[in-house]
């Protein structure tokens, strides 16, 4: 054996290596179609570690407290970055359903991966690979094929997972701040997390009537914002394919839920997407409330955006009533 082969075994050098995945992921993202189908399938738990610690940070209100500035932030950063997500990463980045210009895009990028759900090169090639495979054995997240854990988040925790297939966005790499946000996607969220901490330690001293400080602005701000806004997302994946209603014939379980729709600011139409994916607009009528699509629409009037595109009405409008089930 080699010397840099015993370097290489030694465990901790394997762990330095990982722990440094954890701030550049360029080495963790080698995307091997034929691993990714038939490989191991086997919890990556030292990459795993963090998204673990900081559900486990969420448990520290029981000691920092609460007040309502901290709730209002909680809130606003779940808004704001649901927004980014499913306006951003999702109908943008994914979907290309609008257009923007470069500056822009690479602030709505920033402003995506503050979700840590990390680039949006990453996330926009696993959503196309989504659509591309929908509730099929290579579909990554599909509750119909893999069950409720894996479709809700364990797919992104498994090795043969988490790699993204790049070819499916050579658009985006042609773009080298994006691939910095995916590369180094932990910086923009550990910014935010210093910075909300350091907003609580000023409200402490400079409007000490709020009742905040630091810690506890960090973990309402920060860790419980995150971990709802991500379990949110999480839930167009597992549950928007289970429950709900069919209007479209789209040759998948996808379905339209309203409740999801609400949490998830629109996303829940999950059918209409489906349908037309391309659309800016997920709920096709009146009626079907998607506040993503709002406040795009709002967007588009300042110019910051264009070319959202509507979806046909004659696309709209063909869905028949009866829906064969998906075999077993």
């Amino acid at each position: 054996m080699s010397a840099e082969q015993q370097t290489l075994g030694n465990p901790v050098v394997r762990l330095a290596r990982a722990v440094m995945h954890w701030f550049d992921t360029s080495k963790s993202q080698t995307f091997d179609a034929q691993a990714r189908h038939d490989g191991p399938d086997s919890i990556d738990w030292v990459r795993t570690l963090p998204f673990l610690l900081m559900h486990a940070a969420c448990l520290f209100v029981f000691t920092v407290g609460w007040s309502p500035i901290a709730l209002i932030v909680c809130v606003a950063l779940y808004f704001i970055r649901m927004f980014a997500i499913t306006g951003f990463y999702h109908r943008y980045f994914s979907h290309k359903s609008f257009k923007t210009s470069r500056v822009a895009q690479f602030l709505f990028g920033v402003l995506g991966s503050s979700a840590v759900q990390r680039g949006p090169i990453w996330w926009a090639a696993h959503h196309r690979d989504h659509h591309q495979y929908s509730d099929k054995k290579e579909d990554a997240h599909s509750p119909i094929q893999h069950g409720f854990w894996r479709a809700h988040m364990s797919w992104f925790l498994m090795k043969k997972g988490f790699a993204p297939d790049l070819k499916r966005v050579r658009e985006l790499m042609n773009y080298p701040e994006l691939r910095a946000l995916d590369r180094f996607d932990i910086v923009v969220p550990v910014v935010l997390a210093i910075s909300l901490f350091f907003l609580g330690k000023g409200l402490e001293t400079w409007a000490p009537e709020l009742g905040t400080n630091g810690w506890q602005m960090l973990i309402w701000g920060f860790f419980v914002s995150t971990v709802l806004c991500s379990h949110g997302t999480y839930t167009i994946n597992s549950l928007s394919h289970v429950f709900g209603k069919q209007r479209y014939k789209t040759g998948d379980s996808s379905r339209n839920n309203w409740f999801l729709a609400l949490i998830t600011l629109g996303e829940g139409w999950h059918n209409n997407h489906h349908h037309y994916p391309s659309s800016t607009r997920q709920g096709f009528y009146w009626w079907e409330v998607d506040i993503t699509y709002y406040l795009l629409k709002v967007m588009s009037w300042t110019g910051l955006i264009w070319d959202l595109k509507p979806v046909p009405v004659s696309v709209r409008d063909h869905h028949p009533r009866r829906i064969k089930p998906l075999p077993k």
